[in-house]
C-alpha cells in the first residue's frame, strides 16, 4: 500500500531531512528516488540491465505513487511517449541503456529543443558486436551533444541523489532541460551497497509547468500555436537562423545550470589530495576504482590526488583546469573503448600531453586498481606503453 506522504521543499528533501541508512542495489536506490520525486508518469521498456528499475517502478504505479504507468512499443516510443506527457505539463521518468539508448537517439536533442525537463536513468552497458550486455559506457560519449544535462554516478547513492536532484535543477526555470543520469551497468544497478535515504514519507513539491520557458499543451495553446509555420517550408535563413538561435540558447541554458548543480550536487566535481602532482580524473565507477589505486600507490610511497567528474554536461572546464594547474601527470581511467572522458579532458587543458588516456577497459571487462597503479608508475619511471 502507499505510504501517505508530505509535500516538503527541496531544500528540506535534499540537504537538511535526517537520512536512514538502507542495504540496496542501485536498481532499487532509482525506485527509491522516484517514489520521493513526486512523478507523474512513467513509460517503460525492458533491456538489461535497466529492466529492474522500471519493474521496479511499475510497483509504484501499482501502489499509487504515480498517476500513470505503461509499457511503450519500443525504447522510440517510449522516449516518444515521455516526451509528449512533458510537453503537457507532467513530471515525468524514465530508463534505458546501451542498444535502446541508440534505438531512441533520435529523440533526446528532441527534448532539449522543446526545453522539457525530463529525467532519464541511464545504465550503461556495451552497444556493439560481437553483442555485449556488460558494463561499459560508450554511449555516453555519443549522447554528449543532444543537449541535455549529464550526470555520471559513481555508487548507488550517487545514482539516488542524483535522480532526485535532477529534477530540482532541472526544473528551474532559466535552466528546463532534460537530464540523463547515468550509471555503469550491473557494477551499480546490480550490487547492493549502503544508501542513505530521506524519509519515504516526504516527497517533491508537483512540478509547475507555469514556471516553463515555453508554454504547455493543452487545449488553449495547441502544438501548430507554439511551433507556427513548419521551417523547412520557409527560406534556408530562416531555418538556419531559428536552429542556431535555439540551439545557443540551450548551450547557455545548461551553463545557468552550473550554479544549481554546485548548490545540490556539490559542485561539478570532487578533489581529493589538491596539492597532488599526479592525478587520476574518473567518472562513475571508475572513480571507486581510483580510490583503491591510491591506496596501492601509498602503500609504495607515490602521493597522487584524484579528481571524481559529476557532471560531463555541463562540463567542468573552469574547475578542472583550476585543480589540475600544478599536475605534472594526469591519468583517466575509463570503461569504453573510445576514451571519450580523455578527449573532454585534453580539449579543456593547457599542456595536455599531461594527460594519459587510459587504461580503459570495455566489453565488460573488470578494471583493477593495480592496472591504475601501474599506469602511474609505468610513466614516472619509465615504460610508456599502457595495457588496455
Amino acid at each position: 500500500m502507499m505510504i501517505q506522504q508530505q509535500v516538503v521543499d527541496a531544500e528540506y528533501m535534499l540537504l537538511q531531512a535526517e537520512r536512514e541508512k538502507t542495504f540496496i542495489t542501485g536498481s532499487e536506490a532509482v525506485a527509491e528516488a522516484v517514489k520521493r520525486a513526486n512523478v507523474d508518469m512513467a513509460v517503460a521498456y525492458p533491456i538489461t540491465p535497466q529492466s529492474e528499475s522500471m519493474h521496479l517502478i511499475g510497483e509504484l504505479y501499482a501502489k499509487g505513487y504515480l498517476k500513470d504507468y505503461y509499457r511503450g512499443e519500443n525504447e522510440f516510443a517510449v522516449m516518444a511517449s515521455i516526451h509528449g506527457a512533458s510537453l503537457g505539463g507532467g513530471r515525468v521518468f524514465t530508463a534505458t541503456s546501451g542498444p535502446g539508448t541508440l534505438r531512441a537517439m533520435e529523440m533526446f536533442p528532441v527534448w532539449a529543443g522543446s526545453r522539457q525537463p525530463i529525467v532519464c536513468a541511464f545504465m550503461c552497458r556495451g552497444v556493439s558486436l560481437p553483442p555485449s550486455i556488460q558494463p561499459e559506457n560508450i554511449e555516453m560519449s555519443m549522447l554528449l551533444d543532444t543537449g541535455m544535462l549529464m550526470f555520471h554516478a559513481e555508487t548507488a547513492q550517487d545514482f539516488f541523489d542524483m535522480i532526485l536532484k535532477a529534477y530540482v535543477i532541472a526544473e528551474q526555470p532559466e535552466v528546463h532541460l532534460p537530464v540523463g543520469v547515468f550509471a555503469d551497468g550491473f557494477l551499480v544497478t546490480h550490487t547492493r551497497d549502503q544508501v542513505k535515504l530521506p524519509p519515504e514519507n516526504l516527497k517533491l513539491p508537483a512540478y509547475d509547468p507555469g514556471c516553463a520557458p515555453v508554454p504547455v499543451f493543452d487545449m488553449e495553446t495547441p502544438p501548430m500555436r507554439i511551433t507556427r509555420d513548419p521551417l523547412l517550408n520557409k527560406s534556408n535563413f530562416i531555418s538556419y537562423a531559428a536552429n542556431a538561435s535555439w540551439h545557443q540558447e540551450i548551450l547557455a541554458a545548461a551553463d545557468r545550470a552550473r550554479k544549481h548543480i554546485d548548490r545540490y550536487l556539490g559542485g561539478l566535481l570532487e578533489v581529493v589530495n589538491p596539492n597532488a602532482k599526479i592525478f587520476i580524473v574518473a567518472s562513475g565507477t571508475a572513480v571507486s576504482q581510483s580510490r583503491e589505486a591510491l591506496r596501492h600507490l601509498e602503500k609504495e610511497g607515490i602521493e597522487a590526488g584524484l579528481i571524481k567528474i559529476k557532471s560531463i554536461r555541463p562540463f567542468p572546464e573552469s574547475e578542472l583546469v583550476k585543480a589540475t594547474a600544478n599536475a605534472d601527470l594526469i591519468v583517466v581511467p575509463e570503461f569504453n573503448a573510445g576514451g571519450w572522458l580523455a578527449r573532454e579532458i585534453k580539449a579543456v587543458l593547457d599542456h595536455n600531453s599531461r594527460v594519459v588516456s587510459g587504461p580503459r577497459v570495455f566489453g565488460g571487462m573488470t578494471l583493477p586498481p593495480e592496472l591504475i597503479a601501474k599506469e602511474i608508475k609505468q610513466r614516472l619511471y619509465g615504460g610508456v606503453n599502457h595495457v588496455e
